[in-house]
């Protein structure tokens, strides 16, 4: 089991999406927060937007993991898009982002945020499993992808 595959189900798993920059994906994810999760979309929007501001989240290879503190929020939760148009993020590689992962935790959550952020991380850098990300038919599938991979 990995600390990533509890995070996200076919309802928080987005394939195939456009938008027209960072804020306007901010927007839909603070909206899809909102209704799964009964967050305040402006909470998660601000927070996400926030860290944005502070250094892109991109990784390089196409991969963003935008993250942010919820106040109130129980559990670490998540959601993938993958962007049939990609994205300009500030990333290191100057690749547009096809594949994010947006992140939120609770507040006061470090230790795990940061275990998480790792395990993205690793993820993320494996070649085949991005291949494989990239090429999912449905939500289940990226879902089931995300079940069985193991760092």
């Amino acid at each position: 089991m990995n600390l990533i595959a509890p995070l996200i189900t076919p309802d928080s798993t987005l394939l195939d999406m456009s938008f027209s920059s960072k804020k306007k994906l901010f927007e839909h994810a603070a909206e899809l927060f909102a209704r799964i999760h009964g967050l305040k979309a402006s909470d998660v929007f601000t927070s996400l937007f926030e860290r944005e501001r502070l250094g892109s989240t991109a990784l390089g290879y196409g991969i963003a993991i935008p993250h942010g503190r919820i106040k109130g929020l129980k559990d670490a939760s998540g959601a993938f898009y993958r962007l049939k148009t990609p994205l300009e993020f500030d990333a290191p590689d100057n690749q547009p982002v096809s594949l994010c992962f947006i992140l939120l935790v609770p507040k006061d959550a470090n230790e795990r945020h940061l275990q998480i952020l790792g395990e993205l991380a690793q993820l993320f850098g494996d070649d085949a499993m991005r291949a494989k990300m990239l090429d999912a038919a449905t939500p289940t599938e990226l879902v089931a992808l995300l079940d069985a991979w193991s760092s």
